[in-house]
């Protein structure tokens, strides 16, 4: 056998492995709309062409009007005067890379905390299938976030509910996308790390809420807290995010835009998502610009 028959592809291979960037970095940019009722609307939120942008209606919850349980049946609790089927409609036609998702869960419904809680797996799951379904139909929906945040349950029951939705949800083509937004607290965290050990082949996103840290943090700290949540959610897209509320984590003041551009030069910049429009809207929304900026950017 002729050995120099493969001596120019493997210096091609050579070639492109040690000149070419390997990365992991998307254009995704995503927001949560709709919680707190103060009259934010998708037009009013700035949208760069060269992203793609998700809007996240926050929420739907299996949760009545007298914030109780309802196993599984979920109702809309956004803001649907101003974002409902009619203006879902409207700005997808109008921008060609923007898609809407609804949150499931959330913190609280009234002064109530919002609790995973079921009867049985199966009467949960049939529950959600159905109302996700026609909640999903409804308002033109593309995807799903799960946000629960407390629960009645353990790890397992909670990953055996959700898997089974999303793996209904994706098969039926009533979703095509999916995204979980942990945060790092041990009444939290083995819930989802369980929902992505058996079911991370339905999760297309991992919405870490990294405001969820204290105040004060330094860059170096986020880049450590990054690379922990990448290792813990082994193989996922995992985006880092900054909360508009005046909540935790790395604020811009402090280096959050310093710290993407670190992220990305690493080829690890998944995405940015904020939390929230409705708090954005006050101040003209200069995070969701610099943020597009960033991920639109080809430096």
């Amino acid at each position: 056998m002729d050995a120099h028959r493969f001596l120019l592809p493997l210096v091609l291979l050579q070639f492109l492995f040690f000149t070419l960037p390997l990365t992991g970095n998307s254009k995704l940019f995503r927001e949560y709309i709709g919680a707190e009722e103060r009259g934010v609307t998708f037009s009013n939120v700035p949208i760069h062409p060269g992203v793609n942008f998700h809007f996240i209606l926050s929420f739907a919850i299996d949760y009545d009007t007298s914030a109780s349980p309802t196993n599984g049946d979920f109702r809309v609790y956004w803001d649907t005067k101003n974002l409902n089927a009619s203006t879902v409609s409207s700005i997808k036609a109008r921008h060609a890379n923007v898609k809407v998702a609804m949150s499931l869960g959330g913190d609280t419904t009234g002064s109530k905390h919002v609790k995973f809680t079921i009867k049985t797996i199966n009467s949960w799951v049939g529950n959600a299938i159905n109302s996700i379904t026609r909640i999903a139909k409804e308002y033109y929906l593309d995807g799903i976030d799960i946000d629960y945040e407390h629960f009645s349950t353990d790890p397992n029951t909670f990953a055996e509910c959700i898997g089974r939705l999303l793996l209904h949800l994706k098969q039926n083509k009533i979703i095509s996308f999916a995204s979980i937004a942990p945060y790092e607290h041990d009444s939290v965290q083995p819930y989802y790390l369980a929902l992505w050990k058996k079911y991370s082949h339905l999760i297309d996103y991992v919405n870490f809420q990294f405001y969820a840290y204290g105040k004060g943090i330094t860059v170096p700290q986020f880049m450590k807290f990054f690379e922990t949540q990448i290792s813990n959610y082994r193989g996922g897209k995992v985006l880092v995010s900054l909360g508009t509320d005046g909540s935790g984590g790395l604020s811009p003041q402090a280096g959050f835009f310093e710290a993407c551009k670190k992220l990305k030069g690493l080829g690890k910049l998944h995405g940015i998502f904020i939390w929230s429009a409705d708090d954005s809207k006050k101040k003209g929304f200069p995070y969701e610009k610099q943020s597009q900026n960033i991920l639109a950017s080809g430096k």
